[in-house]
């Protein structure tokens, strides 16, 4: 198939899709290559306000430090499954030849949105030990987030209607 400029509007969200599913396998290599110096850094961000920010109380930090590292772990898996998905999303509209407003708005979408996401979760885990809290972590770095998984949502259902306008069109 050659590419059409129908083809090309989709190209940036493709790209935001493939640099989301890169950050994804760059994340992974980074936990198999240094997972040992990662949980380091975290847990010396709790210590350095360990007195002023957890009263003293080694169990509490512990449990912020743990579940930071699992947030860093689903930036890594949200990084390359929605990154995935977008990219699925964007060769489907592709594959339907719509290459319209909607469906360059629905791509871009997509693949902003699984970056975004993705970021997200690491910075919340990079940031919860020195905050002492991963809620406060959250709410920090709910800018990427809350746009990140709306635009995903949009994309999804701006492919769903761009399916559904190709299904329709068929019939008549």
């Amino acid at each position: 198939m050659q590419p059409t400029a129908n083809h090309r509007s989709l190209a940036p969200g493709a790209l935001l899709a493939l640099t989301s599913i890169l950050f994804g396998f760059l994340l992974g290599g980074a936990f198999g290559a240094a997972e040992d110096s990662l949980k380091g850094h975290l847990r010396d961000s709790a210590d350095v306000v360990f007195e002023g920010v957890y009263h003293g109380d080694a169990a509490e930090r512990d449990a912020v430090v743990s579940k930071s590292w699992a947030y860093m772990k689903r930036a890594h898996l949200h990084g390359g499954a929605i990154g995935s998905v977008a990219a699925a999303c964007i060769a489907l509209l592709a594959l339907l030849g719509r290459g319209g407003r909607l469906e360059s708005l629905s791509a871009i979408a997509l693949g902003a949105g699984a970056l975004f996401y993705a970021l997200f979760w690491l910075a919340a885990g990079l940031a919860a030990p020195a905050l002492g809290s991963t809620g406060a972590a959250k709410d920090a770095y709910s800018f990427l987030a809350i746009p990140g998984a709306g635009l995903a949502i949009g994309g999804v259902l701006g492919t769903m209607s761009s399916v559904a306008r190709a299904a329709l069109a068929q019939r008549t």
